[in-house]
């Protein structure tokens, strides 16, 4: 524990607090990254990334992580808090080159930003539309949640059930008066 590897120094200041509070909080509870990536419903790899600035969390990772470490009320909404304002300036990868449909141009090969020879194009950028979070939550999250609002399927289970049975009867019933 302890021994994570530099930050990049082009890191922004928010970013980099971010960073550190979260690497505090995962050494704080002792586990190693498999044993924290067996706890929440993140690899060790993704903590890997997480934790040395290579991509953001998901807001899903970081409160997993705030579970874990006993974290409750105001503390785990600190992070919460220092997420989003790490993640409004995280840095963006650049989009990897987009081929045409058909290919590539006959005229040219992509240069090292993706744009061809000829078109003018300019990289397309990736961090426009912002940082999307991964919006899957793992099953044992959801179960302090209410249930959604509507029919639940064991109930419609249960009338199709008494159906059945009344049919069934009927249908009984009828045989009997009839034989």
């Amino acid at each position: 524990m302890g021994a994570w590897q530099p930050l990049p120094d082009e890191l922004p200041a928010e970013v980099r607090h971010f960073v550190e509070q979260l690497r505090l909080l995962k050494d704080g509870t002792g586990l190693s990254l498999a044993a924290l990536g067996a706890r929440t419903a993140y690899s060790k790899s993704s903590w890997q990334r997480y934790l040395n600035a290579t991509q953001p969390p998901p807001r899903q990772a970081v409160a997993a992580l705030c579970r874990v470490a006993g974290l409750t009320g105001v503390d785990a909404e600190r992070f919460g808090v220092r997420w989003e304002l790490a993640v409004r300036v995280w840095p963006r990868e650049p989009a990897p080159p987009r081929l045409p449909v058909g290919g590539p141009a006959a005229d040219g090969a992509a240069d090292a930003h993706g744009a061809r020879a000829g078109h003018g194009g300019a990289p397309r950028d990736a961090g426009a539309s912002g940082y999307e979070e991964a919006p899957t939550l793992p099953w044992w999250d959801l179960l302090d949640e209410e249930p959604p609002a509507g029919p639940r399927p064991g109930r419609l289970l249960l009338w199709a059930a008494l159906l059945v049975l009344a049919l069934l009867l009927a249908a009984v019933a009828g045989a009997v008066t009839l034989g």
